[in-house]
């Protein structure tokens, strides 16, 4: 048996976090031995446990951009050595064989490897762009360090391999949905009487945590002269913020509250129902306005038999086939994004919607990301 530890940015229940969860839950437990350490409590420790998933908090640092500064650098070093040291304690009396590491922002495991010299695998789920010096130390950081490097896309390795030279192969494992959880049979009721929608409205929507390259404004900007046009027409934000910029909600409130239409566009926090989410709207947004390495929450609304309507860059265009479950706009043109969702409203969007269903089991089903990673732990 082989003893995995997993190290990982947060605790909360976005795509990378999901991701991880069901990797875990699926993996062989008669050939693995998982255990889990996060930077924070949150509703992903609760589900670890749940699973009886071996799962402590340990608050390690996670680079982000509050660190670059002068202080906050001092600060992140300080931190850096104080946690990766326990880290590498939990390594010696878990005896781990295999450290797993999940997304870029996460450095301890480059400490961790050099101490106890245990195999390292990099999962990385992130287009960093800027600031690019950042985006290309972290990339040699990786290829340097990295026993295996494994991407969620194949958008995210040409970018990594324009960042830095790898000597070993990036390999690409796309993420899973499980459709058990997420499908098209998943109750809507309760919803529509929630947000006051009615019964024969369309509803279009996006989920996504509320950032600065998520989107969320391009979506209402996009959809809210739609509104004007068509008086049965919903849409729909869900997501949250992290901790210190709630700042970043109250503002798109008060832009929404500004619209003619506000009253037809509904905001919610996050929630632990999104598979139901899924299920309320009839066609998925996805207007990040950076490159998304490989969204999980249009491999969620493909489970859900969604049609996918995005800004044509990162992983979605492997996600999505033109003219068959979804349309692509330009990137940051909000008048194209708003053409396409009416493009999409106009034709038999239930079909394309079937498309999306067809196209995630074939090329995106969980059973076939758990085999795939559990390849890799036999051959580290």
């Amino acid at each position: 048996m082989k003893n995995i530890l997993y190290i990982h940015a947060g605790a909360e229940l976005y795509g990378a976090d999901i991701v991880l969860l069901n990797l875990i839950k699926g993996i062989d437990k008669e050939k693995y031995k998982p255990y889990v350490i996060l930077p924070c409590d949150g509703p992903l420790v609760e589900k670890m446990k749940q699973n009886n998933i071996n799962v402590e908090v340990v608050s390690y640092p996670i680079l982000r951009r509050q660190y670059f500064n002068i202080k906050g650098i001092f600060k992140y070093i300080t931190e850096y050595i104080k946690y990766s040291k326990i880290l590498v304690n939990k390594v010696e009396e878990y005896n781990i064989d295999i450290l797993h590491v999940n997304t870029i922002a996460v450095l301890e495991g480059v400490y961790v490897k050099r101490k106890t010299k245990v195999k390292l695998i990099w999962h990385i789920h992130e287009i960093l762009e800027k600031p690019k010096i950042i985006a290309k130390i972290l990339s040699k950081i990786v290829a340097k360090s990295a026993d295996k490097v494994i991407v969620v896309s194949n958008a995210v390795k040409k970018h990594l391999e324009t960042m830095a030279k790898f000597k070993r192969e990036i390999k690409v494992i796309y993420n899973g949905v499980d459709n058990e959880i997420f499908n098209s049979d998943n109750d809507v009721s309760y919803l529509k009487e929630e947000f006051k929608i009615p019964e024969n409205s369309k509803i279009i929507g996006m989920i996504g945590r509320i950032n600065a390259w998520k989107g969320q404004k391009d979506f209402i900007d996009a959809t809210n002269k739609l509104l004007k046009k068509y008086t049965d027409l919903y849409a729909i934000l869900v997501g949250g913020v992290f901790e210190g910029q709630e700042w970043r909600k109250k503002e798109l409130e008060e832009y929404i509250a500004k619209q003619e239409n506000s009253d037809r566009i509904i905001i919610s926090d996050f929630r632990e129902d999104t598979k139901n989410i899924h299920n309320l709207f009839d066609i998925f947004v996805l207007p990040s306005i950076d490159p998304d390495p490989l969204p999980t929450v249009v491999l969620e609304s493909m489970a859900t038999g969604k049609p996918i309507v995005a800004y044509e860059h990162g992983g979605v265009c492997e996600m999505v086939k033109e003219d068959f479950n979804g349309f692509f706009a330009t990137p940051r043109d909000i008048e194209d994004l708003s053409n396409k969702i009416e493009k999409m409203l106009l034709t038999d969007y239930k079909k394309m919607g079937q498309n999306s269903y067809m196209r995630q089991k074939e090329l995106f089903s969980l059973q076939s990301y758990i085999k795939n990673f559990e390849q890799i732990y036999d051959k580290s």
